[in-house]
């Protein structure tokens, strides 16, 4: 029987990262009784934080739940649900449920080239993704693009930092004051595609891309011109999931539901059924 009723979690950390954004860190409380179906989880899908007498918004996954029940999540304050979740202190019990969703294809990227972009808080669903990838080094190439406006709008600094030892990353500001020009493009996710491609040597094998759907559509169509397989490009759709499990409605594009579908589609899924973004 389908339930709704969320999991305790615990806010054990959290810092400031990225303007009016912070990453924090939760914990699944009474694991014997809810953590399984949270170690299921997969790079790409999506919970439901739930602020008691507030209400719910949907998160991805920036580190996946593990055997303790610890998990991450990148959160911006943008509405009533983040702004108190943003006034909880480490130590407060909150509300979740999940994980919901199809996430990205991993049994695919085995042994490819793969190029992953992400602009603003689009980097957040594909850090997982990265991680797991550097984690096993089942892959031929892979690099990452990664787009902000300005050095206050940087996110998933320490996770980027890191990542730079291990793969090539194109860091991407279309106002680069205050940042090294060795560390930094000046420009759009857009605008470095040539330059990346270029250094592939063969074209991507797979491409994931999340952030602004229209930064989305722009790259995927610029992709399939250059000769990618629109069934290799691979995009994470936002939509209003109020519900998660495809009752409510409001995520539904054509005869698809975001949060049950997605929020993961090739981009040929989206061209044939006319909901590309």
């Amino acid at each position: 029987m389908l339930s709704l009723t969320p999991n305790p979690i615990k806010v054990l950390d959290f810092y400031d990262d990225g303007e009016n954004t912070r990453h924090y860190q939760f914990c699944i409380q009474n694991p014997e009784q809810h953590l399984a179906p949270w170690l299921k989880a997969e790079s790409g899908q999506f919970f439901m934080l739930c602020l008691p007498g507030v209400g719910e918004a949907p998160f991805t996954f920036t580190a996946l739940p593990d055997e303790r029940g610890l998990f991450k999540a990148l959160v911006r304050k943008t509405g009533s649900v983040t702004e108190a979740l943003f006034r909880c202190g480490v130590g407060d019990v909150i509300g979740a449920r999940g994980p919901f969703g199809r996430g990205w294809p991993m049994d695919s990227l085995t042994q490819k080239r793969i190029l992953v972009v992400g602009g603003g808080c689009g980097i957040a669903p594909l850090a997982s993704v990265i991680e797991q990838m550097l984690d096993s080094q089942d892959f031929i190439q892979m690099e990452v693009v990664y787009a902000a406006r300005n050095r206050a709008s940087l996110m998933l600094n320490p996770e980027r930092e890191r990542w730079q030892h291990s793969v090539p990353m194109f860091n991407v500001v279309e106002d680069v004051t205050g940042l090294s020009e060795s560390e930094y493009y000046q420009g759009t996710a857009l605008g470095i595609l040539p330059k990346v491609l270029h250094t592939f040597g063969e074209q991507p094998d797979r491409v994931l891309l999340a952030g602004p759907e229209t930064m989305q559509t722009v790259a995927a169509e610029y992709l399939v011109a250059y000769g990618i397989d629109p069934k290799s490009i691979f995009l994470s759709i936002e939509r209003r999931m109020h519900c998660a499990v495809g009752l409510c409605g409001h995520c539904y594009l054509n005869e698809k539901y975001v949060c049950s579908h997605g929020p993961t589609f090739s981009w040929a899924e989206l061209l044939r059924y006319d909901i590309a973004c």
